[in-house]
């Protein structure tokens, strides 16, 4: 018989220096976030990724939270690897162009970890908007792909572009090639995986004058040449709103007007809540959570049912049916 579990505030960790030369300091500037260093790019929200696990107030990391209290936390997944990782990320510059392989590719190639599929919740752009690699040109081969990316610079023409601005939902599948652009902030949901196999950065050089890592042939190999998804528009109305279903994950966003306390969806295995816009409360039964804006709680499967009280802006994220 499963315990009663309440919602449990996170202590992200941070991608940062070297690992994320793009990155700014925005995530310490906006969104309030002890960020180690400048620049720093990625804030992990909800992750059990070795070395940049989350943890609970205490300092417990999120795995040994999980060994500890098991299906009443995270339902199905009890025993099992962890299957999201949830981030924010503030681009002050082009991230590379890149690809994610699919969970069969990384299980063969990549000593069985789990592939990347992911989605972004557009937060903060230039006046302008901002622009994003997502897919390529209509009619490229991966010959003609191998040929421009061999010659550098020559790949950008191939790439596919398109503007985005806040609110904007990107879903990006395995073998999506993909790049986030300067200026950009964003919220980014994924399956719990750190690959990411780089066609391209710009040209970009270190201290050192050191070009980053590549992995032409992974990339080639996991690439799928029809993917050109667009952005959608997520409508800004009161109530809850499920803008993504999809095998690994939902997203539902969520709005307060502070009229009336919004209920949250039903947590099926654990659900991942972050306050985009304003200070609301999660309330529930023995609940009462003071949370602001860039505060991220893990639900737990045997968690009350809840609502948020105030004015506000919410992303819940919750495993799919895979």
């Amino acid at each position: 018989m499963s315990e009663t579990l309440y919602p449990i505030p996170m202590t992200p960790a941070f991608r940062a220096g070297a690992l994320t030369p793009w990155g700014g300091d925005r995530l310490k500037t906006i969104w309030a976030k002890p960020i180690p260093e400048t620049p720093t790019g990625e804030c992990l929200e909800v992750s059990c990724i070795p070395g940049l696990e989350s943890r609970n107030p205490e300092g417990t990391p999120l795995p040994d939270l999980i060994a500890r209290y098991g299906e009443s936390l995270v339902g199905r997944y009890a025993g099992k690897p962890f299957p999201l990782l949830l981030k924010l990320i503030d681009a002050r510059e082009s991230l590379s162009v890149q690809v994610h392989p699919t969970n069969a590719y990384a299980a063969k190639y990549e000593g069985g970890k789990l592939g990347k599929t992911e989605a972004w919740l557009i937060l903060d752009t230039p006046p302008e908007g901002g622009e994003l690699v997502y897919g390529l040109r209509p009619g490229e081969t991966l010959a003609s792909l191998r040929t421009a990316c061999e010659g550098g610079k020559t790949v950008e023409p191939l790439l596919r572009r398109v503007t985005v601005f806040p609110g904007d939902v990107c879903y990006i599948p395995a073998g999506c090639v993909h790049a986030i652009g300067a200026g950009i902030m964003l919220y980014e949901i994924q399956e719990s995986s750190d690959l990411t196999y780089r066609f391209y950065d710009w040209d970009r050089v270190d201290a050192a004058g050191q070009r980053r890592q590549l992995h032409l042939e992974k990339a080639l190999a996991v690439t799928n040449l029809t993917l050109a998804p667009e952005p959608v528009r997520a409508e800004r109305t009161p109530g809850v709103r499920r803008v993504l279903q999809e095998a690994y994950f939902s997203l539902d966003l969520i709005r307060g007007d502070g009229r009336k306390e919004i209920g949250l969806p039903q947590v099926s295995d654990f659900a991942m809540l972050t306050v985009l816009e304003g200070a609301p409360e999660l309330v529930g039964e023995g609940i009462r959570m003071a949370m602001e804006q860039g505060d991220t709680c893990l639900i737990p499967k045997s968690c009350p049912p809840l609502a948020l009280r105030g004015r506000c802006a919410a992303a819940m994220a919750m495993p799919g049916a895979e």
